[in-house]
């Protein structure tokens, strides 16, 4: 076969770089954003922030917000007449205390936004405002705000125990051998022998010695504080717990189920235990009741969950005649062109004209193009959401309607791919509580009536439904079926299940009280 050469004519779509950073930018969270624009101010020296506005939600000092308070204090008494020298509005700015700061944050949680509760979660001040909390929430935030862990918590024991050497290092071995739960994390065994290849034990009396001082470092371990820490499964947890209440026969017979008939414990199955144990059931549900009072997580309290800010993209406020859909304006990044750069390179033309520094011009003007393009793009979408959703506003989630990315898109003219990442880790915040764009989409299920309901709806409507059940005699996945029937919605048993785990409501049997 010759080589030749042949012109061919094709049209293909090519992405321009703008384009590029359009789609990506529209993709991103709010806090991945905000990193974005903080790289981006460091690498371009023609983009710069608006000193103006506090360049990042998530970091608004409590100092900043007093000092802007007691300047407006300070402006205020100069419109009024009264004469403020610079001396006097120093002394002002100086004499800010603790109470100032507190008293400051508690009225931005009272600002007229964050009373509307948009997240759904009942929310405090910092510790350190409320000074009528009782002693053990101080106690727990004391805790929770600390640098304390598990293992420092054991290891401020251990300091007072007279150990051997061999003994104390044995027991810190085991200490950092823990979970986060408190359990140990491998079998002794297994710790032994790693124990032995570092220390370079190769004879098995050594290696036994090494085994007989971590069984004995086990139960000095199980000895400290909390109780059931270094368990190496559930029912020893429970175990140890249980070993330190008053002697009774419910208490042996709780020993007895944590050690033999635990899982028949946990599948709530009563009669088996009556019959495997030869107890009657109520000295059962005795031995039950003090195994429910144990901790099955003994590290639970030292664990350090950070908790998860959803600062919301859109805010959704009721008004008169309906509701009114706005953008966050803590989350709109403030950028602005420098116009000095700016000048200095629209003035090299011709033989002087830097190349890179045109480049970059533009591409901060496209930065800023496109982060505008974005929030356009997101508020354009909001709005749609709230005209087709309004009853949610009013009622709940059982009022949602049927939605799905294609009607949205259809109706601003957009592609699918475009309110996909539109609604993906963006958030609303709403009367009814704070929730992602996509939460506003669902399926439809066929009704009696010929309409569509929303599978939103009637996971809202399976949730008031197992509310209200009676605990003794929980509802089933076929009972929960009928009664949607009953209200004109056709659901299988299977979605109904399934609607059921995605809302972690825990089936019948487990549900029902013993």
């Amino acid at each position: 076969m010759k080589p030749s050469l042949q012109v061919r004519l094709s049209q293909h779509l090519a992405l321009t770089p703008q384009l590029q950073q359009s789609i990506r930018l529209l993709q991103l969270s709010t806090l991945e954003l905000h990193q974005e624009v903080g790289q981006m101010l460091e690498q371009n020296p023609f983009l710069e922030a608006d000193d103006e506005q506090p360049a990042n939600p998530f970091e608004t000092p409590l100092e900043r917000q007093a000092v802007d308070r007691v300047a407006d204090r300070v402006a205020d008494a100069e419109g009024g007449g009264a004469e403020i020298t610079n001396d006097s509005a120093g002394e002002a700015v100086t004499e800010i205390r603790g109470d100032e700061f507190g008293t400051t944050e508690r009225e931005d949680w009272e600002n007229g936004t964050e009373g509307d509760d948009f997240d759904g979660i009942r929310e405090t001040p910092s510790a350190g405002t409320g000074a009528g909390s009782d002693g053990e929430e101080g106690e727990a935030q004391e805790r929770s705000s600390g640098s304390g862990s598990l293992e420092d918590h054991l290891r401020q024991q251990v300091m007072g125990m007279r150990l051997s050497e061999a003994d104390h290092a044995a027991l810190m071995v085991l200490i950092e051998s823990l979970d986060g739960d408190g359990y140990l994390a491998d079998p002794l065994d297994e710790i032994a022998e790693r124990l032995a290849e570092m220390l370079d034990v190769q004879d098995a009396e050594g290696r036994a010695d090494i085994e007989d001082r971590l069984r004995c470092a086990l139960r000095w371990l199980q000895s400290l504080e909390p109780t059931g820490v270094g368990a190496r499964n559930l029912g020893e947890c429970l175990a140890l717990q249980i070993k330190q209440t008053p002697r009774c026969a419910a208490r042996q017979l709780a020993l007895r189920i944590c050690e033999q008939y635990l899982e028949l414990l946990a599948r709530r199955d009563m009669k088996r235990l009556t019959a495997l144990t030869g107890c009657d059931e109520a000295l059962v549900r005795e031995a039950q009741a003090l195994i429910r009072q144990c901790e099955p997580k003994p590290g639970r309290p030292f664990a350090r969950d950070e908790a998860t800010v959803v600062v919301p993209d859109v805010i959704v406020r009721k008004t008169g005649r309906g509701v009114t859909v706005v953008l966050n304006p803590d989350v709109m990044p403030k950028l602005r062109i420098n116009d000095l750069y700016a000048q200095a390179a629209r003035g090299q033309r011709g033989a002087n004209a830097n190349p890179g520094l045109s480049s970059r011009l533009q591409e901060a003007r496209w930065f800023v193009k496109n982060i505008q393009q974005r929030f356009d793009t997101i508020l354009r979408v909001s709005k749609a959401i709230v005209e087709r959703q309004k009853a949610f506003f009013t009622h709940g989630a059982i009022a949602m309607k049927p939605l799905v990315l294609r009607e949205i898109a259809d109706e601003l003219g957009l592609h699918e791919s475009t309110i996909s990442r539109v609604t993906t880790a963006k958030y609303m915040a709403t009367p009814q509580g704070t929730f992602e764009l996509k939460y506003f989409f669902g399926s439809s299920l066929n009704t009696d009536a010929g309409g569509n309901a929303s599978s939103t709806a009637v996971r809202a409507l399976i949730q008031q439904f197992v509310s209200a059940e009676d605990a003794a005699k929980p509802l089933s996945d076929s009972q929960l079926s009928e009664m949607l029937e009953e209200q004109g919605i056709q659901v299988a048993r299977r979605t109904v299940a399934k609607y059921r785990e995605s809302l972690k409501i825990a089936p019948a049997s487990l549900r029902k009280a013993i």
